[in-house]
């Protein structure tokens, strides 16, 4: 036994007698422990516990920078989705008030927006969704800890607490699902000390004021296009190509509407440094990358979205041998999430390769933990998930994007059909349609498979959810044009689309 102690993991020397115990007993505290209380952790622990297995969770929320902290939930709850959703929501409001008036509605000349009443409002629903989750981990038996978690060994987690007590659990499998926190330029002088990020913007009790969103990201656009819906001056610095990931032509329609929407970009820059001015005020510097000019403008905030990154460091992952991606510092896994060390299992954001999205972490996590309580062989079908931008003029897409199509298939090998269309909504209002547009890849020849579908326009994430199905269950081109529409909607424009890119005519929908 001593020397299973001096192997590969280089246990201490206490560790003896928690292997020898475990050992002959056979017997662990859990059957699972998750690490993470996300949404794909709670989905993983719930669905483990509904199958018998004895489960615990550990979360625990390193304040940010700034000294943000939230509740149980994970990203998507507390900073992420809900929040960010629920703001968007806000600002499409201040724009249905402007189309109203259009519509016969006797609007007051000045209307303004109360920021610490909508963030109040938003926070306190985020809250209510915190303690639904203790709740529901209650009710299925999950034991929730509050602590930090870190791996021992394969079935060991040591947990710390606030305090600084530590707890040792035991457990036949360990599942990470720590996400990600949005990173911090490290080259910048005064990024982190005077800037937020994601992790703060939803729980500002005062308004941001005029903001400077430095990132492309869809957190940047949409943090971007809700700040400005709501009236606030906001900019955002683009350093090369906005969504990247996306399909660009696409991309470039959100960001056109955005800057009529009245969002400002400034193309091509990198910030230099952030200075705070006896004002209060933050001093920004920016290089032109094309002209190499230097530029400054005053702002009331800096919102940094420049990227995620995985909460990996403070697992102890390098003292098992779990194998990273160096680069990205994501956990590498397999099809069944499982890792270079038996026993230790990883999903959602942390994993290397896999979607950014709380839908697909929650079905990977409910799997999982179906298969490792033997109830099943199904593997997470990670092809075809949907997902929307939640900017002013929202983005929904599933499937290839025209550049990832044609790099797999050839030019020669798919078809694009396109429409631009409006809106009814968008009639009386008189309001500008020229971006609303929406393309159906095919893989060009007899079936002409559907591999991707793109859209933008109002409820543009109702849309794409119907049309995902579809894609999941092979459709074709055919397949789509037997499909009847729902008249008047924006999706029946997507089941009547007949013209291609590649005969060069006019995609402007001009009727019924």
């Amino acid at each position: 036994m001593a020397a299973l102690c001096r192997g590969k993991h280089r246990w201490k020397t206490n560790c003896y007698f928690k292997v020898l115990t475990r050992t002959l007993s056979g017997k662990y505290n859990y059957d699972l422990i998750v690490i993470g209380g996300g949404s794909g952790g709670l989905a993983c622990s719930k669905e483990a516990a509904q199958l018998g297995q004895k489960v615990a969770v550990l979360d625990y929320v390193e304040p940010s920078a700034l000294g943000t902290k939230w509740g149980l939930g994970g990203t998507c709850v507390n900073v992420g989705c809900i929040p960010k959703k629920l703001m968007h929501q806000a600002a499409l409001l201040g724009t249905a008030v402007k189309d109203a008036k259009k519509f016969g509605w006797q609007i007051p000349a000045v209307i303004s927006h109360d920021w610490s009443l909508m963030a109040g409002a938003v926070q306190n629903y985020v809250k209510s969704l915190n303690w639904g989750h203790r709740v529901q981990l209650n009710d299925k038996k999950v034991k929730y800890l509050n602590i930090k978690g870190s791996l021992v060994d394969e079935h060991t987690v040591k947990g710390l607490s606030k305090a600084g007590k530590e707890t040792t659990l035991t457990a036949k499998n360990i599942v990470i699902a720590t996400g990600g926190r949005p990173k911090y330029p490290t080259n910048i002088p005064g990024a982190m000390e005077h800037g937020i990020t994601s992790d703060d913007i939803f729980w500002l009790k005062k308004s941001p004021g005029k903001t400077l969103v430095v990132g492309a990201s869809y957190v940047g656009l949409e943090c971007a296009g809700f700040l400005t819906g709501i009236g606030l001056d906001a900019t955002i610095m683009v350093r090369s190509i906005a969504l990247r990931g996306f399909d660009q032509q696409v991309a470039g329609l959100v960001t056109d509407y955005m800057e009529a929407y009245g969002t400002k970009f400034v193309w091509e820059c990198v910030p230099r440094r952030v200075d705070k001015l006896p004002s209060g005020g933050l001093r920004v510097t920016w290089t032109d990358a094309r002209t190499g000019s230097e530029h400054q403008d005053t702002y009331d905030t800096v919102l940094w979205a420049v990227g995620r990154a995985p909460e990996t460091k403070a697992l102890g992952l390098d003292k098992l041998g779990v194998q990273l991606n160096k680069e990205t510092g994501k956990i590498i896994v397999g099809a069944d999430e499982s890792t270079s060390v038996p026993n230790i299992y990883a999903f959602g954001d942390i994993g290397e390769g896999r979607p950014e999205l709380t839908p697909t972490a929650i079905q990977a996590g409910r799997l999982l933990a179906r298969r490792l309580a033997g109830k099943t062989s199904q593997l997470m079908n990670y092809d075809n998930v949907p997902t929307t931008v939640f900017t002013p003029l929202e983005f929904g897409c599933v499937g290839l994007s025209e550049e990832d199509a044609e790099k797999r298939h050839g030019y020669d090998g798919i078809e694009v059909y396109h429409a631009f269309y409006k809106p009814l909504e968008f009639t009386v209002a008189e309001r500008d349609a020229s971006q609303c547009y929406l393309k159906v890849i095919c893989e060009r020849g007899k079936n002409q498979k559907i591999v991707g579908l793109h859209f933008t326009g109002p409820n543009a994430g109702e849309v794409t959810q119907g049309f995902a199905l579809g894609l999941q269950c092979g459709a074709t081109y055919s397949d789509l044009l037997n499909t009847v529409g729902i008249h008047p909607t924006c999706a029946e424009e997507v089941t009547k689309v007949h013209i291609t890119k590649r005969s060069g005519l006019d995609a402007t929908v001009t009727g019924c």
